[in-house]
């Protein structure tokens, strides 16, 4: 999740003090949680995703593979987005 959330920072060219500022948390938090030596909270996950415009998203197991199968389907279609 980090990683992710990591990778989409970058991609919009997002410092992490930048992040840290509007997720409301220190620089060192965020750059502790981006070289995993932080285990980080659900809420500071939470966070970090808003100021991203991402949104955290929890599947039922029992439902993966029917999920995998929409979201490949959607992305050959080209309806989703980065």
């Amino acid at each position: 999740m980090v990683t992710a959330l990591t990778a989409i920072r970058k991609a919009r060219q997002m410092t992490q003090a930048e992040l840290a500022e509007h997720a409301g948390l220190s620089r060192m938090t965020v750059q502790r949680l981006e070289s995993n030596g932080l285990d980080p909270r659900l809420s500071t996950l939470q966070e970090m995703a808003r100021v991203l415009e991402q949104e955290l998203v929890t599947i039922p197991r029992h439902l993966h593979g029917s999920f995998h199968e929409w979201l490949a389907a959607q992305t050959a279609h080209g309806k989703t987005h980065p």
